[in-house]
């Protein structure tokens, strides 16, 4: 039976559980926490007790402190003559300034804000605040007289700390500008031209002022012709003012009002020659001759806000395009990207400013160096001579500087070309080259040219016998009658020498490092230091400014230098060959299991010296084609286990591909050969089942070869390096583990 039951429009068959299944749940809240802080209240007293320590030890402040401290105070007390009040000390004075420079402050105001803000600026000034006036006063009137002696000092104490030796002397030059309007040129040229016209008015004028004076019955006396001094004028001048003023009295005297009239009109002819002469000529002449002397016989131009600078072109805007600005030619010299010397000139041209640059090295007491090495800007016979000795019979130094066409003689075309006088067959007995034509280039004449700086070169003329019906004439020479050879004999023979040098393969490798010693110092200059104007003017302060630049260098080069954690006193030219030996650094000793084990770790030259009885354990990490070694355990007397610290050792993959080192019997070594093992796939540097190491044969006779069959294999990170007695089976002598990390 069922029970009926009537149904109606609202009835549900629907479980209410599954209406409650599918009802979403409700979120919680989320537990909002308050933001914590540390505590901060900058209206509560403190105090530093110590600044010192605030300043780290590698800061290069500590190192402008302790370069400064080096100097004798009595060299630097010598500046000041004594009396009045007293002074700040100039080893302060000195360290603050230079500490400014080496943080890009020039301004003597920043150098101000920089005592009362900066931590190291306080400390180096000991707490106290020079104003901005008496850093000034220190900077331009005090420091010029010592800043060569400063210069000198402080580079003999980067050599007598290993940082330079004076073997290589990279000489290069750079244009800075000076702190003058690029409009307020003066140009030579232009001078001697309005001169030249000036001349020509003066000369005109005072030929009017005698025909004048012939028709109007004045006596004048003799008037100066052709060119005449400034006295000469000033002597006119005095004889026309005579004549104007008789005119003057006539007229006063004169009642005819016609007679008058006419008086009045020469009066106004004498007074118009005399206004020109006396407020024209005269001060224009001085005018030129003021300028013409500033320029001197060196120069070409100058700046009227700074007469010590000329206008040298620099390429200074986005597209690099040449533009004349007021500057100075800063000539530098550095080794180990150190300044060893610096010298300024006013010239534009570096071939003329070497011999000048060196000749104020000679005059320090700097050591002379063993080679000058500079660009081809400074290749010519002058210069050769003078580094040869040829003027006072002592060579200066041995140099590598190429000429202006060393790269050029280097070219396929060069070499190829017919019509160079160079590739051409030269006869020596009889004195004449062969043209590509066939026909003879004699000898003609002997010639003698003075360059600009005034010194003569010798040429031999060489001249074709007959080019006239010559089909090669016009690729041979543009000249209209016969094709010259000049030939300068000495400066062949120089370039000879240049270039013999240059080829040499150990010289041109001291060579290639000029791109990196001294561009690297002029970009440190202008581009991380921002030096490119300076902010003194005239060319002792310009000297000055240079020098201080020169100095905050060097100091910011040593303190980059501590800064390394691998490279303290290790120079970087040296670091190759540290890890190339780092194997030769691991010398197992002893016999087998009868004796320890003596492991000298580190070269002597590193001062370490472990004894360890067993070598547990080498970790490397090998990164693309280097390898860093983060782990060496050694087990010493007692079973003490010791672990040296390696922060500075890495090497090249191949080292290690090549050789590891181990010493045995009688100090006999043998080197495990990783290439034969990886040429007979033993071992895959790209994961997989290592096998066994072998031995090299040739290395010893007293180790046969390792164990052929390991018990076991073990996967690529941990293998063991084995070795088994001679005639002893298969028993094997465990001498540690060698376990790659990672191979990235």
């Amino acid at each position: 039976m069922c029970n009926p039951k009537t149904a109606t429009t609202e009835y549900i068959t629907e479980m209410e559980i599954l209406a409650e299944v599918n009802k979403p749940e409700e979120k919680r809240p989320k537990r909002r926490l308050a933001p914590v802080f540390k505590p901060y209240d900058n209206r509560q007293s403190f105090a530093i007790f110590d600044v010192e320590s605030l300043v780290p030890d590698d800061h290069v402040a500590r190192v402008i402190d302790e370069m400064i401290e080096t100097i004798p105070d009595d060299q630097l007390i010598a500046h000041y003559s004594g009396g009045g009040r007293s002074s700040y000390h100039p080893k302060m004075m000195l360290k603050i300034i230079l500490y400014a420079y080496s943080q890009k402050e020039y301004s003597c105001r920043r150098i101000e804000k920089l005592t009362r803000e900066s931590i190291p600026a306080m400390w180096l000034a000991a707490g106290q605040l020079p104003d901005y006036r008496t850093i000034n006063e220190f900077r331009g009137v005090r420091m010029p007289k010592m800043i060569d002696d400063l210069f000198e000092a402080m580079v003999m104490e980067l050599h007598h700390r290993g940082f330079i030796d004076f073997e290589n002397y990279f000489l290069d030059g750079t244009k800075i500008e000076a702190d003058a309007n690029k409009y307020s040129f003066v140009f030579k040229k232009a001078v001697l031209g309005y001169e030249e016209k000036l001349k020509k008015k003066i000369s005109e004028t005072l030929q009017e002022i005698h025909e004048i004076a012939e028709a109007e019955g004045f006596e004048m006396g003799s008037l100066p012709e052709g060119d005449p001094s400034v006295e000469e004028l000033m002597e006119t001048v005095s004889r026309l003012e005579g004549q104007e003023e008789i005119l003057t009295d006539k007229s006063e005297k004169e009642t005819d009002t016609a007679v008058r009239k006419g008086i009045r009109r020469k009066r106004s002819m004498i007074r118009r020659k005399l206004k020109l002469v006396r407020d024209d000529f005269i001060p224009r002449k001085e005018k030129y001759a003021a300028q013409l002397e500033v320029c001197g016989e060196d120069r070409n131009s100058y700046s009227k806000t700074d007469p010590d600078a000329t206008f040298m072109r620099m390429k200074e805007d986005h597209m690099k395009n040449g533009q004349l600005k007021p500057g100075y030619n800063i000539q530098m010299a550095t080794e180990n990207q150190f300044v060893l010397f610096y010298s300024v000139h006013q010239r534009p041209t570096d071939t003329r400013c070497l011999i000048p640059h060196m000749e104020a090295y000679r005059e320090t007491a700097l050591p002379m160096p063993k080679r000058i090495v500079a660009d081809a800007g400074y290749g010519s016979e002058e210069n050769y001579l003078y580094l040869l000795g040829e003027e006072d019979g002592e060579a200066v130094a041995d140099f590598l500087i190429p000429y202006n066409t060393y790269l050029k003689e280097q070219s396929r075309s060069y070499k190829k070309n017919a019509y160079n006088a160079k590739n051409w067959a030269y006869h020596e007995e009889d004195d004449l080259f062969v043209c590509p034509n066939g026909r003879k280039v004699r000898f003609k004449k002997y010639m003698k040219k003075k360059n600009a700086s005034g010194f003569v070169q010798d040429f031999k003329i060489y001249e074709c016998e007959d080019c006239s019906d010559c089909p090669l004439k016009a690729l041979c020479t543009k000249a209209k009658g016969n094709r010259q050879v000049h030939w300068n004999p000495i400066y062949e023979e120089l370039k000879a020498k240049a270039r013999k040098a240059l080829d040499d393969e150990t010289l041109k490798q001291i060579y290639a490092l000029r791109k990196i010693e001294v561009e690297t110092v002029f970009g440190n200059l202008k581009g991380n230091l921002a030096f490119r104007r300076f902010h003194l003017r005239g060319l002792d302060k310009v000297h000055l400014e240079f020098g201080i630049l020169a100095l905050a260098h060097n100091f910011l080069k040593v303190a980059g230098i501590l800064r390394m954690p691998s490279a303290k006193h290790i120079q970087n030219k040296r670091k190759e060959a540290k890890n190339d030996l780092f194997f030769a650094s691991f010398i197992i000793l002893g016999t087998y299991r009868t004796a320890p084990f003596a492991i000298l770790l580190f070269p002597e030259r590193l001062g370490v010296r472990v004894i360890a009885e067993r070598l547990v354990r080498i970790d490397v990490i090998i990164e693309h084609d280097s390898v860093q070694v983060i782990e060496l355990m050694l087990e010493c007397d007692g079973g003490q286990a010791f672990q040296p610290p390696l922060d500075r050792f890495s090497f090249r993959r191949e080292t290690l591909d090549r050789h590891f080192c181990v010493a045995g019997h009688e100090s006999r070594h043998f080197a495990v050969d990783r290439q034969a093992a990886l040429a007979t796939r033993k071992i895959s540097l790209g994961g997989g089942v290592a096998g066994d190491f072998r031995v090299d044969d040739h290395e010893t006779d007293r180790f046969g070869p390792l164990v052929d069959d390991m018990e076991g294999k073990h996967p690529f990170g941990d293998i063991d390096l084995v070795c088994r007695k001679p005639d002893s089976g298969p028993e094997a002598v465990f001498l540690g583990e060698f376990r790659i990390l990672a191979v990235l």
